[in-house]
């Protein structure tokens, strides 16, 4: 997983709110084996039209808005299914970070394991950050891990929390199998220790 400690990218406005798992990754992608391909349909129902074309009036099609890194949503983002594929496909996409007023709590836990800072703001402040992204061609945020605050160039600034365990790890870029293999030596040591116990071990006449 890659470390996150200070990120400076353009951000991109989603003004809708209760934005479920199914609508950042419809069930039928769901079939795939890998973490990675996921981003080519994120929100799919929303950036295509009935017949597969682009659809020009979202968001995401707009290309003031090609490369953003910062998400800014409304409330309750990645509330409905438990599905991981949803920070999956985020990612995959691109961002880096989404502000909010607030996420799902299960979404919330599989972001931060995936890499993905989530900045619960207020609602007065998600509105003037969405204004400013909305009206402001090239507009970015800089959101920081290590200060924990979300600023701009013009003067705003704003402070989020995250959990501190949480905090440590994307720091040091540690998913759930980075944070093991910090143990991989001792793992090592306890099964040649074991095997060497209770193995079976074939008879000799």
């Amino acid at each position: 997983m890659e470390k996150f400690t200070t990120l400076t990218a353009l951000a991109v406005p989603l003004d809708r709110a209760n934005v479920d798992t199914d609508q950042i990754i419809p069930k039928q992608f769901l079939k795939r084996i890998e973490r990675t391909g996921y981003g080519d349909f994120l929100f799919n129902d929303w950036r295509k039209s009935a017949d597969g074309t682009p659809d020009p009036g979202f968001v995401l099609n707009d290309p003031k808005y090609k490369g953003a890194q910062v998400l800014i949503a409304g409330k309750n983002f990645g509330c409905g299914s438990s599905r991981e594929h949803a920070a999956w496909a985020l990612g995959d996409y691109g961002f880096r970070a989404v502000i909010a007023p607030t996420f799902a709590d299960i979404f919330f836990s599989n972001a931060g394991k995936n890499g993905i800072v989530l900045a619960r703001l207020s609602e007065a402040q998600v509105a003037e950050l969405m204004h400013k992204a909305a009206t402001r061609t090239g507009y970015q945020l800089t959101v920081s891990l290590e200060d924990l605050t979300v600023t701009d160039s013009d003067g705003f600034r704003a402070a989020f929390e995250v959990d501190p365990f949480r905090r440590y790890c994307l720091l040091e870029g540690l998913d759930d199998i980075g944070l093991t293999l910090r143990h991989e030596k001792a793992l090592d040591n306890f099964e040649a220790a074991h095997n060497g116990k209770f193995w079976l071990k074939a008879k000799t006449a």
